[in-house]
């Protein structure tokens, strides 16, 4: 899957995504994906047509692989708390990890990345991970984890648009003790 001749497209893919993750797409030269992929112009036009179709492709393989991990954590899910803790935790060390300007999926959604437009497949990857935040909540509820007064379908919009906001704050460098305070109050919200 994903070759082109012997050139094999998804690795590619997968080599560049931390290029585009640290400089954004405007901030990665032409030159700069060539130099990563070894690969020369006329090889790179004829698998990905130009720079803003490639870095499409990187931000949809981005957005697929970060909304899988977080998809499989809630499935098998038994007890929503500690389900929910673990994604926005997983969220929080992955931008601590790596506390770069800004990943393209943050970028795509508001905006801010050159008038590209694949923000509709960010934010289909955000709905994939607010489906999957309100079916854990709902199989919650019917197991009696979760109260019966609370809405799975908000609870799910909450803490998918919590996540988006502990990426920013992870870049943000607002130090660990302010993000695990946020961190308290949104599990709070299952209380």
């Amino acid at each position: 899957m994903g070759r082109n001749g012997d050139f094999d497209v998804d690795h590619a893919v997968d080599r560049a995504m931390d290029l585009f993750w640290r400089r954004g797409c405007t901030g990665t030269s032409l030159q700069d994906l060539l130099d990563v992929l070894s690969i020369g112009s006329l090889g790179f036009y004829a698998a990905f047509g130009s720079k803003e179709q490639f870095y499409r492709r990187a931000l949809e393989r981005c957005s697929a692989l970060q909304a899988e991990d977080l998809v499989k954590i809630l499935e098998h899910a038994t007890e929503i708390r500690p389900a929910v803790r673990q994604v926005l935790a997983a969220v929080i060390e992955g931008d601590r990890a790596d506390p770069s300007p800004g990943s393209p999926g943050a970028g795509e959604v508001t905006g801010n990345d050159a008038g590209l437009s694949p923000a509709e497949r960010a934010v289909a990857a955000l709905r994939k991970v607010e489906s999957a935040l309100a079916g854990a909540l709902d199989r919650a509820k019917a197991r009696g984890d979760l109260p019966p007064g609370k809405d799975p379908v908000e609870l799910a919009r909450f803490l998918t648009t919590f996540v988006q906001g502990l990426r920013i704050l992870g870049r943000a460098r607002l130090g660990r003790s302010f993000v695990e305070d946020a961190l308290a109050v949104a599990m709070r919200a299952l209380d």
